[in-house]
């Protein structure tokens, strides 16, 4: 079990430091937003490279961000009910829904996703519209994002279970539910 929160911790560490990384992009995409609505309505410019970076750089937050968000509890669910639940009611929860809904559906995407996005690598698609950007690389990003969300669903099931047979404490951290 030491291996496994070993490897749990790891997971958890990559996590965190790309959800700080991904962070720093909400303010480079508003500023980007508000570049674009400047020069659209003050000087009649407009870019559809300027808008697809746009675009990307708000999806790589929701891609990229979602292990981050998962690490920190932030996801929403119903606490309402959640929140009066005993830790261990918790973690069975946690455990069940990562092992019934999250996993498999991380990986399902990634399965799917795959074909997709290296069709798009391998023909360097670009987009369609004028002055657009490359593609290609926003679709490798949706599997980077899977495939993180995936090993930090990998990290929490490995901490549900460690807490479940009694190895692991479940911390109560800054406001957030379980560690």
């Amino acid at each position: 079990m030491r291996l496994l929160l070993g490897l749990a911790k790891a997971i958890d560490a990559l996590s965190e430091r790309v959800g700080r990384i991904i962070a720093w992009l909400a303010l480079l995409v508003a500023l980007l937003s508000a570049g674009n609505a400047l020069m659209r309505y003050g000087f009649s410019y407009s870019s559809n490279a300027y808008l697809e970076a746009q675009w990307y750089m708000f999806s790589l937050i929701f891609l990229l961000g979602g292990a981050y968000a998962l690490k920190k509890n932030a996801h929403v669910r119903i606490d309402l009910v959640y929140g009066r639940l005993s830790q261990r009611t918790q973690a069975w929860i946690d455990l069940l829904g990562t092992l019934l809904f999250l996993i498999p559906m991380a990986l399902g995407v990634l399965y799917l996703a795959w074909p997709w996005a290296m069709t798009s690598l391998a023909v360097r698609e670009t987009s369609p519209d004028a002055g657009g950007l490359p593609r290609w690389p926003i679709k490798l990003a949706l599997l980077l994002g899977f495939a993180l969300l995936a090993l930090q669903g990998l990290s929490e099931l490995i901490k549900r279970i460690a807490f479940l047979v009694g190895v692991y404490a479940l911390a109560e951290e800054k406001g957030r539910g379980v560690e």
